[in-house]
């Protein structure tokens, strides 16, 4: 496949109709021609929207705000988060696929040899491939939509202000702010921030639920949960240490976080995904910053004289020796605090917020490979690394895209919450997947007990795919009859961080591209679509719109065992693990594996409190295979004291399924007992599953 940047004819004339001097002038309006479906969001979601349409026969316009195809997918996150790749389906695997064809090409690999390349995302066999570079990405989705013949106009942004011209409850048009007003039939709103739903009149919410309103227990503030992401050593908050009336160093927030539980208007933190090379013919030395101010880290140096450095430690590999790097650690690329006002923000507003945080994360680069203070072992090891000569070539390596994890979700006759993610309810009118762990990055920086503490992480996963309801991406029938949200959908913040996964994304714009078609065909509005008809026609192009129940001898459920049932989303963990269901047998939905990585720095505690004092059988579970390690440290804390055990996880827990007995203890009432999977001294991957924990004569 060869790789072009092609717009196609129309988009071409279109696009040069657009910007053309005396085609219009400044502020003056100029009508375009009447589409079916008109997508505003040049996202990965947005684009295979807008392919969708056209590939069903229908007129469709693709507006971009910005100069560049792709959101998030080609603007640094070359990582695919997914969950379950089995899920994934439709364009969206497609588009997948277009990445492997396009690495299996010998001329693709310029910086390292193809053999050399290897990724923890890839499986033997996969013609797709799930890591690849921005500028790649961009490419394949540019030539699908030119294929397609979607005419996409870049640089125009939709007037805030009026913009959204409405005949009741129904979008005539939308007007850009060069002048350009576009009429429809049907709209997309494929952005990351939700302006055309806004500006329609459509209800949302910007910030985090209270856990009471949808009956969760991830929503809202959650310093119980605060482990993640957290400063693992006491460090100073106070701009001269021990002197409160110095005031605070820059990015902690004056006052407490709230209580756990309780709904507030705050967001979680935005970044750039850094595509960095270590390849010294393609490195460019990290920039300093206009507006650079070193106080800005003295709480990371701090932290570096603690003896933590991790704020470095998520480079995922990408091919050609070059990397997507996220955020980790309690200091790092997550701009704490700084995205509150993104939402609803203003273009301007927004303007000022994203330059923020390019000083604040270029600045971040440049103390760590600079600063004579930081330790000489780190400067080097950073100093190692620097933006891309060809990536983001004309902002300087730069990634064009900020990382808006989220910012409105819409609010419309079905919200998805906790409930979808973990299986408590299920959607009928499925329209796509969802597979990913409830995953909010933190929200705010704060004091307590005179030390700096972060607030607002949550990973817990633990569940199968599960659907996404059609009901979730169409407004209230009352709000708007015409218009389809499927990235800014309805869904409580901590679903939300599940769902927000660009994969997702391609698969719901796809499903609300169809919808749209469906519904002109009809004549009808997108609320009276026929969903059978909409499921079949997705089933038909190849959407996952159900995940199978696991077949007996795969999976057990807690319910169904006796005693006490600790599941792995029940224990309290150390280090970072990942959650699968690929191989069978486990309890619940799934178990969580170490990746064979990170020795001795990872550990699961299955911590729980007796009904009654006495003898009690203790089960561990785990799923087998020839990756796990064979010698597996497990310790229990009983009423006398630590036991300590070792199981083979190559090899099956029992014959009847994933559980086996530990042996039996004493545990009391009153007196907390636990059991501790470790990967310390370990090879292999280390599994944590459950535990079960049978009172004598309780029977099994």
């Amino acid at each position: 496949m060869k790789i072009t940047r092609s717009l196609g004819l129309q988009g071409a004339v279109l696009l040069a109709a657009s910007l053309l001097p005396g085609c219009r002038a400044p502020g003056e309006s100029t009508a375009g021609p009447l589409h079916d479906v008109v997508v505003y969001g040049g996202t990965a979601g947005g684009a295979i929207c807008a392919i969708q349409v056209a590939r069903m026969g229908r007129s469709v316009v693709l507006i971009e705000p910005g100069a560049h195809l792709g959101g998030l997918t080609s603007g640094g996150l070359g990582a695919t988060d997914i969950g379950n790749k089995a899920a994934i389906g439709g364009l969206a695997r497609s588009f997948y696929r277009r990445v492997g064809e396009h690495y299996a090409r010998p001329e693709a690999w310029v910086w390292q040899d193809r053999e050399s390349y290897r990724s923890r995302r890839q499986a033997a066999g996969e013609e797709e491939m799930w890591t690849f570079e921005p500028h790649v990405a961009e490419a394949i989705l540019r030539e699908m939509a030119a294929e397609a013949g979607v005419p996409v106009l870049y640089r125009e942004r939709l007037e805030l202000d009026g913009g959204v011209r409405m005949e009741g409850t129904r979008i005539r048009s939308i007007a850009m702010e060069s002048g350009l007003e576009l009429p429809g039939r049907v709209f997309v709103d494929a952005t990351y921030e939700g302006d055309l739903m806004a500006g329609a009149g459509v209800g949302y919410r910007v910030g985090r639920e209270s856990n009471a309103e949808h009956g969760e227990t991830l929503n809202g503030v959650q310093v119980a949960q605060a482990r993640h992401h957290q400063f693992q050593v006491p460090v100073d908050p106070w701009i001269v240490p021990g002197q409160p009336a110095s005031g605070l160093l820059p990015g902690i927030q004056d006052g407490g976080p709230g209580r756990d539980g309780d709904g507030d208007s705050r967001v979680q933190a935005y970044n750039f995904r850094m595509c960095l090379t270590d390849a010294p013919g393609n490195r460019l030395p990290f920039p300093r910053p206009e507006g650079y101010d070193p106080l800005r880290y003295e709480l990371l140096l701090r932290y570096l004289q603690g003896g933590v450095w991790d704020a470095f430690r998520s480079n995922t590999p990408m091919p050609n020796r070059k990397t997507d790097t996220n955020n980790c650690g309690a200091f790092s690329t997550d701009n704490i605090g700084m995205s509150y006002g993104w939402p609803d923000g203003d273009h301007a507003e927004r303007r000022a917020i994203l330059e923020e945080h390019e000083v604040y994360q270029k600045g971040l680069m440049w103390f760590l490979s600079n600063d004579p203070r930081v330790p000489r072992e780190i400067r080097e090891e950073v100093c190692r690394w620097g933006l891309c000569r060809d990536e983001f070539v004309e902002t300087g390596g730069w990634p064009h895209q900020l990382y808006v994890r989220e910012a409105r979700r819409m609010v419309s006759d079905y919200v998805v919450t906790q409930h979808d993610c973990q299986g408590r309810r299920r959607a009928a009118d499925s329209v796509g997947l969802a597979a990913y762990t409830m995953d909010s990055h933190n929200v705010q920086r704060t004091v307590r007990d005179g030390r700096v503490q972060n607030e607002g992480d949550v990973q817990v996963g633990g569940f199968p795919p599960y659907p996404i309801a059609y009901r979730a991406i169409v407004p209230r029938a009352a709000d708007c009859e015409n218009l389809l949200v499927p990235v800014c959908l309805s869904s409580s913040h901590i679903a939300f961080g599940s769902i927000r996964m660009e994969p997702v994304f391609m698969v719901l714009g796809q499903s609300a591209a169809t919808a749209a078609c469906q519904a002109i065909e009809a004549g009808v509005g997108l609320q009276e679509v026929d969903v059978e008809a909409l499921q079949a026609r997705l089933r038909a192009d190849g959407q996952v719109l159900a995940w199978p129940e696991h077949g007996v001898g795969t999976r057990v459920d807690p319910a169904s065992l006796p005693g006490l049932v600790l599941d792995e989303d029940r224990a309290e963990l150390a280090g970072e693990w990942a959650f699968s269901s690929s191989v069978p047998a486990f309890v619940g939905s799934g178990y969580l594996h170490d990746g064979g990585e990170g020795k001795g720095k990872k550990s699961a505690r299955f911590a729980f409190e007796v009904e009654a004092s006495g003898l009690h059988r203790v089960f561990l579970a785990w799923s087998h295979h020839p990756n796990r390690a064979p010698r597996v440290p497990v310790r229990v804390g009983a009423a006398d004291g630590e036991h300590a055990l070792t199981v083979d996880q190559r090899r099956p827990a029992s014959a009847e399924g994933p559980l086996r007995l530990l042996g039996t203890f004493r545990f009391e009432v009153g007196r907390p007992g636990w059991v501790e999977v470790s990967n310390r001294e370990t090879q292999g991957h280390v599994i944590a599953d459950a535990v079960q924990v049978v009172a004598v004569g309780e029977g099994r």
